[in-house]
């Protein structure tokens, strides 16, 4: 990652029991999660995170129950406080503010979208739209104002009036969205968002998170269990068992490149067409001594050349980006991305991006 981070979590580690202090150096010296629960009474919810989060970016962190993915959000803005390490935003390590700064870090620097919505049930849908700038200080009027643009924004704009009790799921959660957006902060947390909803009503929240970071460029850390939704998001993916890391990167990487039996198995059943891109298997760009069959952008998956192609092997494109050649794309290479890789196997090519 070249840019500076605008969130870096270093060596954050956090026990939950009795005296957390005087178990950490149990677990820094390697003891695991069930040992230290039966022997010590002391529950390990983190161990040596070190992440950095860049700007403008989805950060997704993700794993199964119990992985210590929740947890970990809540530290961000010290919802939970660790048991070592630090948590640096914007160059500031924040476990050292006060109680005034840790209350502007959340109504000013950093956002929240909850699973369970956390609309408040006797104010309007523009009221918890603009409830964000209320709690600030601000006046109605501003409040209302950038609750109405945010709710407009998100598709809501003829219900204003209307109680959230009035509202379907999916509804709720763009009402949820718009008060972390009315409050104008850079870095927006998404605990489990769209965990709550059905599966057609998460896809088009998913495409409209999607569609507002193309324009806003916000800095999210998203939390969510589900790897289909991980894949579509994240710029950088996190995947967390048992309270530490097992791998991070850019996403299509890590399926491509699984490097423990844990990650294999969280991929195994993907859709690999749907989800890999064209950059992620293609070659740089050479001439190759035959006609290309077409271009195709970098970006498109591997499912629409698929269809593009016929499903003929023979096949080779041109890859595009912004209108540069950047790349070719021999059908054949295709296909062999579309058979998972186990850990350590060099096999396959080589991930371009």
């Amino acid at each position: 990652m070249t840019e500076t981070p605008i969130i870096s979590i270093k060596g954050l580690y956090k026990i939950f029991g009795k005296d957390p202090t005087s178990a950490l150096p149990l677990v820094t010296s390697g003891m695991g999660k069930s040992e230290l629960l039966e022997d010590h009474g002391h529950v390990l919810g983190l161990r040596d995170i070190n992440i950095d989060m860049a700007p403008a970016k989805i950060t997704v962190i993700m794993g199964l129950s119990g992985s210590g993915k929740s947890t970990l959000i809540r530290h961000l803005n010290r919802l939970i406080d660790p048991t070592a390490g630090e948590v640096i935003v914007s160059g500031e390590d924040v476990l050292r503010y006060d109680e005034a700064r840790l209350r502007r870090l959340r109504q000013e620097t950093m956002s929240m979208v909850f699973q369970k919505f956390a609309l408040l049930p006797h104010r309007t849908v523009l009221q918890n739209a603009g409830l964000s700038r209320r709690v600030r200080g601000e006046d109605q009027e501003t409040a209302d104002r950038e609750g109405a643009k945010w709710l407009d924004r998100v598709g809501l704009g003829g219900n204003h009036a209307q109680y959230p009790h009035q509202l379907s799921g999916g509804m709720q959660q763009r009402v949820g969205i718009a008060r972390a957006l009315a409050s104008d902060s850079p870095i927006m947390l998404m605990d489990e968002a769209f965990s709550a909803l059905d599966p057609l009503i998460r896809t088009d929240m998913q495409d409209l998170l999607l569609e507002l970071q193309n324009e806003l460029k916000k800095t999210i850390v998203f939390i969510t269990h589900d790897l289909d939704e991980a894949l579509k998001l994240a710029d950088h993916l996190v995947i967390l068992k048992d309270g530490a890391i097992v791998q991070q990167g850019e996403p299509q990487h890590i399926l491509l490149n699984p490097s423990d039996p844990y990650i294999e198995d969280f991929v195994s059943d993907i859709n690999r067409a749907r989800v890999l891109r064209v950059r992620s298997v293609m070659q740089p760009f050479h001439v190759n001594g035959h006609a290309f069959a077409g271009t195709v952008d970098s970006n498109a998956t591997l499912e629409s050349l698929i269809e593009i192609s016929g499903g003929d092997t023979s096949h080779c494109y041109k890859v595009a980006d912004d209108g540069r050649d950047v790349g070719i794309l021999e059908m054949k290479d295709l296909v062999r991305a579309l058979v998972p890789s186990r850990p350590g196997n060099d096999d396959g090519p080589a991930p371009h991006a």
